[in-house]
């Protein structure tokens, strides 16, 4: 299984931090919060993990590519070693593609679409911006999900209140068992009026590959971005089986100041 961490975002409410550190390197519990996420995933069962960054980025890069010049650096010093080890461990699933223009989160994801060329099982979606605190991986739960319902899409979902709703994917179906449903529609940042539910698209997507197909014939939807919910809809209006799972664990959304400093006080 592979996964897809998007990361090519400018993080410009992080100005002029994010000039030269990008948010998802920010640190969270002693590690950047990307590290987690990537953490997170090959815990999920990925055997390859690919980073969706832009050119300007080129720290995220740098930080995943083993250097035996910082490992001689800190000989001696046991901590550190081991964290280093550890980090290039990790590092050895690690691939990266580039989003040369700001095109919207479908779009990001659809770079890494030559990655999984021939891919038959799901592929795992991160969001690089979004951290999700709880007592087992959340990613896992839905491959376990997914797994259960043959290798069916699932979305993750978390209940928002009313006047967030307009922030976010929102889902619409027919409850399957708690916290569960079996999808019929997605809509991308609706007024609350015209929400199919309280239910909003978290941050951890597990999608049939034919979701790069789907956002290959996307046009640019809310926003002017190709929307990755738009896909989605595709494939349930083509008649692909698309689930919504309500994750347990309380997710972080380290893409703002306020956000960033809420995770950290939740990993101390």
């Amino acid at each position: 299984m592979k996964a897809i961490i998007p990361a090519a975002g400018l993080g410009s409410r992080f100005y002029p931090v994010a000039k030269s550190v990008p948010k998802e390197m920010l640190p969270v519990g002693g590690k950047p919060a990307i590290q987690l996420i990537v953490e997170e995933a090959l815990a999920a069962g990925a055997g390859e993990v690919i980073i969706v960054t832009s050119p300007q980025k080129p720290s995220i890069m740098q930080y995943f590519t083993p250097d035996p010049a910082w490992r001689a650096r800190v000989e001696g010093k046991a901590e550190a070693v081991r964290a280093l080890d550890e980090l290039d461990r990790v590092s050895k699933s690690v691939r990266f593609v580039f989003q040369h223009e700001q095109l919207g989160l479908g779009h990001a994801v659809l770079q890494a679409a030559p990655a999984c060329a021939g891919e038959k099982e799901p592929v795992l979606v991160l969001l690089g911006d979004a951290l999700v605190k709880s007592d087992a991986p959340c990613a896992r739960g839905l491959v376990e999900v997914s797994r259960a319902f043959g290798n069916a899409s699932v979305v993750g979902l978390e209940r928002v209140p009313p006047e967030r709703v307009s922030r976010y994917g929102i889902a619409g179906g027919t409850p399957v068992r708690e916290n569960l449903l079996r999808l019929d529609r997605l809509v991308e940042k609706p007024p609350p009026d015209a929400a199919p539910s309280d239910l909003a698209v978290a941050g951890r997507y597990v999608l049939d590959p034919r979701v790069f197909a789907c956002l290959s014939a996307c046009a640019a939807g809310h926003g002017g971005e190709i929307q990755l919910t738009d896909a989605i809809q595709r494939m349930l209006e083509g008649g692909a089986p698309v689930y919504g799972c309500r994750y347990p664990g309380t997710r972080f959304d380290i893409g703002n100041p306020d956000g960033y400093r809420e995770v950290v006080l939740a990993y101390r």
